[in-house]
Parts: structure tokens; C-alpha cells; sequence
């Protein structure tokens, strides 16, 4: 499924254009990815693309997805938190997409200068990712070869946009805030409102929306 803004989009109306790739292999039974999906598919300035929907055999064309990368300024990964990193399917889209002379080598500057986050949904708590806890690392720490991967291809990485404890967040009402600042975030991402100097050096953007967009 490729879903996008009104043609705002592509009339240079925005300072960036935004590229959201959500991968799911169950989104019809996903609690929280999938209003996050569906929030940026209305937001205008934002492409969305389900790469399970779109290559189910995991057949992924290189040349559609690199055209994709060259039309936006910001690259997001929504997904949830499989085993410490993404699912299966953002693996293979790296390792086909991200091709040498393209995303980086000889001639390959194709990114340079693009922001790049992951925007992830975690079952345990914000506590069990720290050196403490029961996963022994921040979710920063666990993300470290995207990171390396943004910084190879010249992108702009900033740490990511975490739900924790999302199997509870919908009983717990902590659900309604997420996506209004995943929305808030975007909006500021599309229009140059937000503070990236000091997002970068964060560890993870929940909890800090207000202050990086100035509505602190």
C-alpha cells in the first residue's frame, strides 16, 4: 500500500517531504503500528509505503525504491522491535536498496544530507533497555548499526521515536499522546520546526517533542 498527501506534496509548499516505510507482517491485528500508519497517511507532505503489502515474495524493486529515496528529504522506519532490531523485511530493502555508488562508496551520495529515524513500538518497559536493565541496552545502543548504516550513507540520524510497553499502552491510555506527538514530530519534521542539533544528542525523541518543536 502506497498512500500519500494532497499534491501539497509535490509543489515545493514544504521545506522537506517525508518518506514513512512501516513494515508489519500483521498490521491487521496491530494495536499501535497501525494508527501511527494510518495518522501520517493524512498528514500532507508524507508518502507512506507498507513494504509487506507491497512485496509480499519480499521481491523488492531496487529502482522504484531508490526513486523513493531521491524524492524525500526525511526517511522513517516504522516498525516494531523484533528481536532487538526490525523485521525481516527492512533487512532485506537495506541490503538491496542501499547499493554501493548509490547510497555510498565511488559516486554514492544519493542520501547526503537526509535525516533517517526509526519510529519503533517495544513490549517491555523504557527501564528493562538501559545497562541495569533486563535487555541490557538503550534502544539507542540496540540501534547502533542503523545508525552506522545513516552515517555511512551521509544521513542525518536521529535517535529514535519509541513506544514502550506498547502491549499495555491502549489500556492504559498512553496511546492518544503517542500518536499526537508522532504527528507533532512529522509536521515539525516537514516544516524545519524541529531542534535537530538537540535531538541527535538524545536517546530516544518520546518525551521530548514539546521541547525540540518549541512547545515546551
Amino acid at each position: 500500500m502506497v498512500t500519500q498527501g494532497n499534491s501539497q506534496q509535490h509543489s515545493g509548499s514544504y521545506t522537506r517531504r517525508i518518506l514513512v516505510l512501516i513494515a508489519h507482517p500483521s498490521l491487521e491485528r496491530s494495536e499501535v503500528n497501525r494508527p501511527l500508519m494510518e495518522v501520517a497517511a493524512k498528514i500532507d507532505g508524507v508518502t507512506l509505503v507498507d513494504l509487506y503489502a507491497e512485496y509480499p515474495g519480499f521481491d523488492i524493486d531496487v529502482d522504484r525504491e531508490q526513486t523513493r529515496l531521491l524524492e524525500h528529504d526525511v526517511i522513517v522506519f516504522l516498525h516494531p522491535l523484533y528481536w532487538y532490531s526490525t523485521p525481516s523485511i527492512l533487512k532485506e530493502w537495506q541490503d538491496l536498496v542501499l547499493e554501493h555508488g548509490f547510497a555510498y562508496g565511488t559516486g554514492g551520495t544519493a542520501l547526503h544530507g537526509k535525516i533517517f529515524f526509526s519510529a519503533i513500538t517495544a513490549g517491555g518497559s523504557e527501564a528493562a533497555y538501559c545497562a541495569k536493565g533486563y535487555n541490557q541496552f538503550t534502544v539507542r545502543e540496540l540501534f547502533h548499526p542503523l545508525e552506522q548504516t545513516a552515517m555511512l550513507c551521509g544521513m542525518i540520524y536521529l535517535p529514535p521515536y519509541a513506544l514502550f510497553s506498547s502491549r499495555t499502552a491502549v489500556d492504559e491510555g498512553r496511546l492518544v499522546l503517542h500518536i499526537s506527538n508522532w504527528a507533532t514530530l512529522l509536521q515539525a519534521l516537514r516544516d524545519d520546526e524541529l531542534d535537530i542539533i538537540a535531538a541527535q544528542g538524545l536517546p530516544n525523541l518520546n518525551g521530548h517533542i514539546d521541547s525540540l518543536t518549541g512547545g515546551g
